[in-house]
């Protein structure tokens, strides 16, 4: 898992990679390729 300070970009490399904020933090998932995971906080 990345951890970036901005996520936007990271949203643009797959087409089914989400937004999701959990606990105070923001995260990038992708249910379909695994590997497109980040966090940001």
């Amino acid at each position: 898992m990345k951890v970036k300070n901005s996520l936007r970009s990271l949203k643009g490399r797959h087409r089914d990679c989400r937004v999701v904020r959990r606990k105070g933090r923001v995260y990038v998932i992708n249910k379909t390729q695994r590997r497109f995971k980040a966090r940001q906080g």
